[in-house]
C-alpha cells in the first residue's frame, strides 16, 4: 500500500540550510537517533494541524449553543452544565492519561482519542433530548482528554531543545481550530440545523489518519528523547519550592481561563443582548476574539523561549487588566477591539505556564500537561456553570464587570522561581 502524501510529509526529517541537496528527503526512520537534534518541524506541523481539527470540532459545542438554547428551551444554567460536561471528563482524565503514558507510552492513543470526539460529534448532531446532549458533551471530553497530554508529548519530543515554540505552534493549531469552528457553525450548522454537526466527522476521520502515522514516529523515538529533554531541562529546586510555583501557575490559569471562559461561553450572548446582533454577526466577532487568541499563542512560546517564560506570564496576565477593566463599558467597536487586544495578550501566557511547569518537573511531561490541560478545561467548565448561574441572576452585563478584575492575580507571579538561572547542562 503506498504512503500518502501526508504521511510523507509527516515522516521526512527538515535539513539545515547548509545540507547537502541529496539529503533533502532522508526518512526520519532512517536515521540513527543521536544524531536527529534539530526541531522536527513535520511532526511538530502534523500534530498542530490535529489539534487544529480537535479544537475546530470541539468548539461547534460553544459555537451551536444558542441554536441549542432556542429548540430545547435552555437556560443559561443548562448551558453553563453542558460546558460543564463537556470540560470536566477532560479536565478530570487528562492527568490520569499524562500519569499513565508518562510510565508507559501509547502512541497510538491519539487516533483512538479522535473516535471518541467522532461519536461525540455524531451525539450532538442527533440528540433530541437535554440528557443526550450531555452525553454527547461528554464524549467530546473524554477524546480531548486523551489527546492532549499525549500530543504535548510529542510536540516537546520534537522540539529540538525550542519548547517554548514547539509548544506554541502545538498550541496554536488548537486556537485556530477554536476560531474557525464558530464561524463554520455560523455559515454552516446554524442555516442547516442541529443534524449538520455530523458533516465535521470527517475532519476526525482526517485526524485519525494523519496521527496514525505520527504514532509511528512516536513509538520508534519517545525513549532517548524523553531522557534527553528531562535532562535538558533539569531544575535543581527543592519539592516545596517546586510545590508552591506549581501552584501559583495554578492560580494564573485560573485568573486566565475563568476570564476566557467568560468570553467563548458567554461572548455571543453579551453582544446580542447589549448591541442587538445577530447570531451571526456575534459569531464573526467570536472569530475575531478567537483569532486574535491564535495570534498571541504562538507569541508567547518564541518570547519565552529568548527573554524567559516568568516575564512573558507577568506581561501576560497582569498587563491585560487595564482592557478587560475598560471593556464593559465600550461601544460596540471598543468591545470588538478591546477583545482583540485582550485575547492576544492574554494568549500569549499559557504555553510559557506549560512549559515552566515541565521544567520544574523534569521527566513527567505527560503528567505536567494532562494536569495543566486538564486544569484549564476543569476551570473553564466549572466557570461556565457558575457564569451561566450568574447571567441568569444577575444578567450578563455583571459577568463582565465582574470578571475584569481577574487579571490582578497576575500579582502573583511575582512568587515564581527564577529557573532560567538554575538550569543544569
Amino acid at each position: 500500500m503506498s504512503e500518502s502524501p501526508i504521511g510523507e510529509a509527516v515522516m521526512t526529517q527538515p535539513v539545515a540550510f547548509d545540507a547537502p541537496p541529496a539529503q533533502a528527503s532522508v526518512p526520519l526512520a532512517s536515521v540513527p537517533l543521536a544524531s536527529v537534534q534539530s526541531t522536527v518541524f513535520p511532526i511538530i506541523a502534523a500534530i498542530s494541524f490535529c489539534h487544529l481539527l480537535n479544537d475546530m470540532m470541539q468548539s461547534m459545542l460553544a459555537a451551536i449553543y444558542p441554536m441549542l438554547k432556542a429548540s430545547f428551551g435552555l437556560s443559561f444554567g443548562q448551558i453553563g452544565l453542558l460546558t460543564f460536561a463537556y470540560q470536566l471528563t477532560a479536565s478530570l482524565l487528562q492527568p490520569m492519561v499524562g500519569l499513565y503514558t508518562d510510565k508507559r507510552p501509547m502512541p497510538y492513543s491519539l487516533p483512538c482519542a479522535m473516535a471518541f470526539t467522532l461519536v461525540g460529534l455524531i451525539g450532538l448532531a442527533f440528540a433530541h433530548t437535554y440528557w443526550l446532549l450531555l452525553i454527547a458533551a461528554s464524549m467530546v471530553g473524554i477524546g480531548s482528554s486523551v489527546f492532549h497530554p499525549e500530543s504535548s508529548r510529542v510536540a516537546r519530543m520534537a522540539s529540538g531543545g525550542r519548547h517554548g515554540l514547539a509548544q506554541s505552534l502545538f498550541q496554536v493549531g488548537g486556537n485556530f481550530g477554536s476560531a474557525i469552528g464558530p464561524l463554520l457553525a455560523a455559515f454552516i450548522v446554524v442555516p442547516r440545523g442541529q443534524s449538520s454537526v455530523a458533516i465535521f466527522s470527517g475532519a476526525a476521520l482526517v485526524a485519525m489518519m494523519v496521527l496514525w502515522r505520527v504514532g509511528g514516529w512516536y513509538s520508534r523515538h519517545h525513549s532517548a528523547r524523553s531522557k534527553r529533554a528531562a535532562s535538558a531541562t533539569h531544575v535543581a529546586l527543592p519539592r516545596r519550592k517546586v510545590l508552591m510555583a506549581l501552584g501559583v501557575l495554578a492560580l494564573l490559569m485560573f485568573s486566565k481561563f475563568i476570564y476566557m471562559s467568560s468570553l467563548s461561553s458567554y461572548y455571543t450572548f453579551y453582544l446580542i443582548h447589549k448591541f442587538e446582533l445577530t447570531i451571526q454577526q456575534s459569531q464573526m466577532l467570536l472569530f475575531v476574539f478567537l483569532g486574535a487568541v491564535a495570534a498571541g499563542t504562538i507569541i508567547g512560546g518564541p518570547l519565552g523561549d529568548r527573554f524567559g517564560r516568568k516575564y512573558v506570564i507577568w506581561g501576560s496576565i497582569l498587563g491585560v487588566l487595564p482592557f478587560t477593566l475598560a471593556l464593559p463599558y465600550a461601544n460596540l467597536w471598543g468591545t470588538a477591539a478591546l477583545s482583540v487586544v485582550i485575547g492576544l495578550v492574554l494568549a500569549s501566557a499559557f504555553s510559557a505556564i506549560i512549559v515552566f511547569a515541565q521544567e520544574l518537573v523534569p521527566g513527567r511531561v505527560g503528567l505536567i500537561a494532562g494536569i495543566f490541560f486538564g486544569f484549564a478545561f476543569g476551570i473553564g467548565g466549572s466557570g461556565a456553570a457558575v457564569l451561566g448561574l450568574v447571567a441568569d441572576a444577575k444578567g450578563i452585563d455583571f459577568v463582565y464587570r465582574l470578571c475584569s478584575f481577574l487579571p490582578l492575580l497576575g500579582l502573583l507571579t511575582v512568587f515564581l522561581p527564577n529557573i532560567e538561572k538554575k538550569k543544569t547542562a
